[in-house]
């Protein structure tokens, strides 16, 4: 690693015309680093055709804005809010894949990766770094990129697993210190602490848990204060595994892959979160396709995996990642988990969402809304929870989940739900 004081000569020499430049996410999305290649091409306006490769990141891309549209293309794997409404498909992409399957198009060069930015630890007395609370697809970025920029960020907290790079490994670092991308609290509203109670039945002790960020995930974790040596597995975590861990709640006793450790490919969350996961022994992140791998998740006993859904129709279809046409997420690991926690033993994979959206607009529908896509199929489904309830689809008929579904749908909408599955068998 060659330590620069100015990273703009770096920048400026390194990065060619068509090529595409990975950028890390998360809470270390690498800020400095990009306001530094802003100026960049400000200087360099013979750059172009560079594309911009990531899962969501923090802070506001320049790369999207219009001054940058004709020379910059963004391919996001996962689109985060403050790119969703620049997505056009054309400068502004979207690429679905399973998050467990992304590091392999790094790996096997489906995806060219030139240039990697990140944002690292100080290094050791050994001279590792580490990748901080984003190993995610990180990890396979720094070992197929041509050139790896790295900001050297003592904000970076120093994570034990598989987040380590060596300085060998890092073609120029430069040192800048500033926040990470913390992320505020979110409150569950009174429907999420129903649906978290309801989950919360149906996770036994010993149970290992996967969760995604958002209030009703925190609502399940909030409700198992009574739980006994639970375990986790799960793709991301925020906040709310600090107090059953703090409580002995989380223990990681019975898992079968990493007993004894909280595992996650990277984590969302305050500083508190930061301070919690820094040299904790107990608490490892893995690339995702070590991470999100079905066949490992179902290692564990009793996988228990919570996600969320946009909407689910009569038959069980759920869409996860769209509005109609309109991406305003990404596949992830969703399917990851349903499908490892339902060939895990006693496993419970659920889809979790309150009823109705805040206009009003029921969640169970029909039919999905034309150009909503399916990230969990019919034939994956098992439990799906509202506030009004929980029910079990594995091995049920078409007619039957239909049932049962408006069983859990807002009372106002039942009646409709049960008119429009009438016209659809007619």
């Amino acid at each position: 690693m060659k330590i620069v004081t100015e990273i703009n000569d770096v920048l400026k020499d390194s990065i060619k015309s068509n090529q595409n430049i990975f950028v890390q996410g998360a809470m270390q999305t690498p800020t400095f680093l990009l306001s530094k290649l802003e100026e960049a091409l400000r200087e360099r306006e013979d750059l172009v055709n560079l594309k911009f490769l990531h899962l969501h990141t923090h802070g506001e891309p320049f790369y999207i804005r219009d001054e940058f549209k004709n020379r910059c293309k963004t391919l996001n794997f996962f689109v985060g809010a403050n790119i969703r409404k620049s997505l056009d498909f054309t400068q502004v992409d979207y690429i679905p894949c399973f998050l467990s399957e992304i590091p392999y198009l790094l790996r096997d060069g489906v995806l060219k990766n030139d240039i990697a930015l990140i944002q690292v630890s100080r290094p050791n007395e050994h001279g590792y770094v580490s990748l901080g609370t984003s190993v995610d697809i990180t990890k396979e970025a720094v070992k197929t990129a041509s050139i790896v920029i790295a900001q050297i960020n003592e904000e970076v907290p120093f994570i034990h697993g598989d987040s380590f790079i060596h300085i060998s490994d890092i073609t120029y670092g430069v040192y800048k210190n500033e926040s990470l991308h913390y992320s505020k609290k979110l409150l569950p509203t009174e429907n999420e602490l129903k649906i978290g109670k309801s989950i919360a039945e149906l996770i036994e002790d010993g149970s290992t848990l996967q969760m995604g960020i958002g209030a009703i995930p925190d609502a399940v974790l909030s409700s198992l204060t009574n739980h006994k040596d639970l375990g986790i597995h799960t793709e991301m975590f925020s906040n709310g595994i600090i107090e059953l861990t703090q409580k002995g709640i989380i223990t990681n006793k019975y898992k079968k892959i990493n007993p004894g450790k909280t595992i996650s490919s990277f984590a969302v969350g305050t500083k508190e979160l930061r301070d919690f996961m820094c040299n904790n022994p107990s608490v490892e992140l893995y690339p995702a396709n070590y991470v999100n791998k079905p066949k490992n998740i179902a290692k564990n006993p009793r996988v228990v995996a919570i996600n969320s859904a946009v909407e689910i129709d009569l038959t069980g279809q759920v869409c996860a990642d769209s509005i109609g046409s309109h991406i305003i997420s990404g596949v992830g690991g969703q399917m990851d988990f349903i499908r490892g926690a339902s060939i895990s033993h006693e496993g419970k994979p659920i889809i979790a969402m309150c009823s109705t959206t805040k206009s009003g607009k029921s969640k169970i529908v029909p039919t999905l809304i034309n150009g909503a896509g399916v990230v969990t199929t019919r034939a994956h489904v098992h439990y799906v929870a509202t506030e009004y309830g929980c029910v079990n689809l594995y091995g049920k008929s078409i007619g039957e989940r239909a049932k049962l579904l408006t069983s859990i749908a807002h009372p106002k909408h039942r009646e409709d739900l049960e008119r429009a599955w009438k016209e659809i068998l007619s």
